[in-house]
């Protein structure tokens, strides 16, 4: 029997008072019921989201490569020397040339070139290495060690995008970040780092807590955010 109360077409939905209810088309209630209206939503435009995080990562890499050619420094720098100097200033022990190559993956060539220019600056010193007289063993000198410090200085603008990271996003950042290389070394897409994951005094989440990790060269326990991707003291498994 008719009593008088119609609902409206288009099954508007009951609301709180005074607060207006969108309709929805007959037949089509997904859209108001909350969560489940995504099962059968449009995409969220764009790319994907693990294109999107390569992509966030590339934009990343162009900050920290304009930088690098923003900070040529006194010595007018490029990029390939700047980091042959930190490679070097990141051990006060003398490298042999062919480990800069494999540590930046770069070639012979190209290296050879940037460490000539290097010694004309009077930034390192070339000369024989102690186990292997056919091995040309690198070091700083002590206008290279000043240029390393400088170099190491994080810029201004970077400081302030890593900045407004807490302790625990840049552990997550970091040890995100670690594991992907990792696999990219797996894959010989990049050269072996000196990091953590590939040394053997590094124990991973060897404690409960926030210290997960352990180290067995000084024996100590650290968090996801001092994970090490170039470590003085790394030393390859047996």
């Amino acid at each position: 029997m008719d009593d008088g109360r119609h609902e409206p077409d288009g099954g508007a939905q009951d609301g709180p008072p005074g607060v207006p209810v969108a309709e929805t088309p007959a037949g089509d209630r997904s859209t108001a019921r909350g969560p489940s209206a995504a099962q059968g939503a449009a995409p969220v435009p764009g790319l994907p989201p693990t294109d999107q995080l390569l992509l966030a990562l590339s934009r990343l890499g162009q900050a920290i490569r304009l930088g690098a050619w923003r900070n040529a420094g006194p010595h007018g720098l490029t990029p390939l020397q700047a980091d042959i100097v930190t490679f070097l200033g990141g051990d006060d022990r003398p490298r042999r040339q062919t480990d800069v190559v494999r540590a930046l993956a770069s070639t012979a060539p190209t290296v050879s070139d940037a460490v000539r220019a290097l010694a004309a600056k009077d930034l390192l010193t070339r000369g024989r290495d102690a186990d292997d007289a056919r091995a040309v063993s690198l070091r700083l000198t002590d206008a290279g060690r000043t240029e390393y410090r400088r170099l190491v200085q994080v810029p201004v603008e970077l400081a302030e995008a890593t900045g407004v990271l807490g302790a625990e996003d840049r552990g997550a950042v970091l040890r995100s970040a670690v594991a992907m290389m990792g696999v990219l070394q797996e894959r010989r897409a990049i050269p072996v780092s000196r990091m953590c994951p590939t040394c053997r005094f590094f124990r991973p989440d060897a404690h409960d807590g926030e210290l997960r990790h352990h180290c067995a060269f000084v024996d100590a326990a650290f968090a996801d955010a001092e994970l090490r991707v170039d470590c003085p003291d790394h030393a390859t498994p047996d």
